[in-house]
């Protein structure tokens, strides 16, 4: 075995391409939408390196047009479950004694196949399955991905070069990182490919087996991560892709003595219905299982008399309604002061006016289709309720079809009371809803950001006054695991913003950081001795003459 102590490439963000008119980047990707849409894809689950198909198939469908098939899915069992962790299980040995410059060297190989070769073909499934736009697939399924895979391998070093500061003379003390105990189920959302491909990874990176149960309306890119992966060498078996009903994961996975952890993007109810079913069975495991999730969110910006207008604009237009609002991070909940709303309410109004809205090939289009119609459901009733309260009013948008696609119009609400249901529940849609709060009630109103919600995830902070942005970021130390200064607040960066929330929100184990992959861990501390005493008898016992 080769022996060294090696230094990775240094890691840097990938360049975003703006898809601009009469770019390369632009006819590719329109070339890439249009193979996609020519042909029906056959998605297999992958077990063991084996593609894995049941004759029990789902169709695969734009949210945009769902009356258009790109292919279908074969679903699986519990039985197929087992098959996950059994092929898990086998494969761990090889996987963890292997040397983590060869395992760094397989996802290094994977961020350079998305940036270049596969890059297209990812950012058109991203767009078709779960209907992102030209510029949000990028940021996502693109250049997010790449930044994960790319400074994870260097926390990964890093983790690993970190050593007891100090040996004693004729004593070598270390630590060595060693992979849990056991397998690792990765359960993730629909809204980003980067989070679906970096829960998994991540954790195999660190010398870690694998099941992975992608969102059913992810399964489209799903499949295109794990071919990527396959290309990239990964060996058989170390992350098995499965589709299967929740509660049939749950109910194998939970009861498996060898379950080590859970990575897990997704909603609070979820999550802590899975806490509480780990503790329930927590005499079934080897160990004490990894618990990391990233959970809701009812992001807020807040905007001090002192904001500039336009910058507050832009950040809640943005921040509000990019990819439908269906981020984690998406504001939903917005504070302004009574002496700018007036000429904010213009603005704002008139850039809704002029959205475009339509299905993902159109790159003019700015808003696309919600998901599913589970959630068009969920969110049309929100609206509705809004137009007959009398605690609210729908100020824009407020209208929503499905004939063709999941399009709800973007909608501001403009709510008469801060506690209004839509100012304090999570609807994961283009619905942002404001309060306006009156100038003198500046610290009052910091009190009601940070007791609204059960979430802590994103916030924002809008103001020219340093003394205010002071007084807001200690004031809201706890509302949000993510704060931004004049900047909407979503967005984050690999490497720049390490992403993740408290509260309703989640553990804030920060994926993107190396703090999450410490999670997937167990060290091990060793002490050699080279001169060890030879008896038990200290100084302090021997008699005084």
């Amino acid at each position: 075995m080769l022996k060294g102590f090696f230094n990775v490439p240094n890691a840097v963000n990938e360049p975003v391409n703006s898809y601009a008119v009469g770019t390369k980047e632009r006819q590719l990707l329109k070339d890439a939408l249009a193979e996609a849409r020519a042909q029906q894809v056959d998605v297999p689950m992958y077990i063991a390196g084996q593609e894995v198909r049941t004759g029990d198939t789902v169709s695969i469908r734009p949210p945009h047009d769902h009356q258009f098939v790109l292919g279908q899915y074969h679903q699986g069992t519990k039985a197929h479950v087992t098959q996950a962790i059994d092929a898990a299980l086998a494969a761990k040995a090889n996987w963890e004694s292997l040397a983590w410059e060869q395992r760094a060297a397989i996802f290094l190989k994977a961020a350079e196949l998305i940036s270049t070769k596969y890059r297209y073909k990812i950012n058109a499934a991203t767009m078709l399955g779960q209907s992102k736009s030209a510029y949000q697939a990028e940021i996502d399924a693109a250049c997010e991905l790449i930044d994960f895979l790319r400074f994870n391998v260097a926390y990964m070093s890093e983790i690993y070069a970190q050593q007891p500061p100090a040996n004693a003379k004729g004593v070598w003390n270390r630590i060595e990182q060693r992979p849990l105990e056991g397998f690792v189920f990765a359960l993730t959302p629909f809204n980003f490919t980067a989070i679906a491909a970096n829960l998994p990874a991540c954790v195999a990176m660190m010398g870690n087996v694998v099941v992975w149960k992608p969102s059913n309306t992810q399964i489209y890119s799903a499949n295109v991560i794990m071919e990527v992966f396959r290309e990239a060498g990964l060996p058989d078996g170390v992350i098995n892709l499965v589709y299967v009903s929740g509660p049939d994961a749950g109910d194998v996975i939970f009861k498996h003595a060898d379950f080590a952890g859970i990575h897990f993007t997704g909603s609070t109810a979820v999550f802590q219905n899975i806490w509480k079913t780990i503790g329930e069975n927590i005499h079934l495991y080897k160990t004490y299982p990894r618990i990391v999730g990233e959970t809701g969110g009812k992001d807020f910006i807040l905007a001090h008399p002192s904001a500039d207008l336009k910058v507050t604009n832009t950040a809640l237009v943005r921040g509000a309604f990019e990819y439908q609002g269906q981020k984690c991070s998406a504001a939903s909940r917005a504070y302004v002061p009574s002496s700018m709303w007036p000429a904010l309410k213009e603005l704002m109004v008139a850039d809704l006016a002029s959205f475009k809205m339509g299905v993902t090939e159109d790159f003019s289009n700015f808003i696309n289709a919600v998901i599913d119609e589970k959630s068009f459901d969920k969110l049309a009733s929100y609206i509705d309720r809004a137009h007959a309260s009398a605690d609210a009013e729908v100020i824009a948008g407020g209208k929503y079809d499905k004939s063709t696609g999941y399009f709800i119009e973007p909608t501001i609400i403009v709510a008469k009371h801060a506690d209004y249901e839509t100012m304090s529940e999570e609807l994961f849609g283009p619905v942002l809803t404001i309060y306006v709060y009156e100038d003198q009630d500046w610290t009052s109103v910091l009190s009601i950001v940070d007791k609204t919600s059960i979430y802590a995830l994103t916030g924002a902070i809008i103001a020219q006054d340093r003394y205010a942005i002071e007084e807001a970021t200690v004031a809201l130390r706890n509302a949000a695991g993510n704060f931004y200064i004049n900047d909407k607040c979503t967005g984050a960066v690999v490497g720049q913003q390490p992403f993740g929330g408290a509260r309703g929100s989640g553990t804030n184990d920060k994926a993107g950081s190396m703090i999450n992959l410490l999670r997937w861990v167990s060290p091990r501390t060793i002490k050699e001795t080279f001169n060890p005493d030879t008896d038990y008898r200290y100084p302090f016992l021997q008699e005084e003459n």
